[in-house]
């Protein structure tokens, strides 16, 4: 778990560049047509990056800081 650093583990951010990966091939598509096939590929592709993100345990980088007064 990370600590004292709000920055995340790299396995993390892996997961966060496939989803993001992902979503930019359906933008792409929605805008090249709307080119159906390769939207689906790109929604398959942020599926893929949840599942990582589940099994990287992405969650247990949130640090909750104490309130500042």
């Amino acid at each position: 778990m990370s600590t004292g650093s709000h920055a995340g583990r790299p396995k993390s951010w892996v997961a966060v560049a496939v989803i993001f990966i992902g979503f930019t091939v359906g933008g792409v598509a929605l805008t090249l047509g709307p080119n159906w096939p390769v939207f689906w590929a790109g929604a398959a592709i942020i599926a893929l990056g949840g599942v990582l993100s589940w099994v990287v345990d992405i969650m247990s980088d949130v640090i909750v800081d104490e309130p500042q007064q």
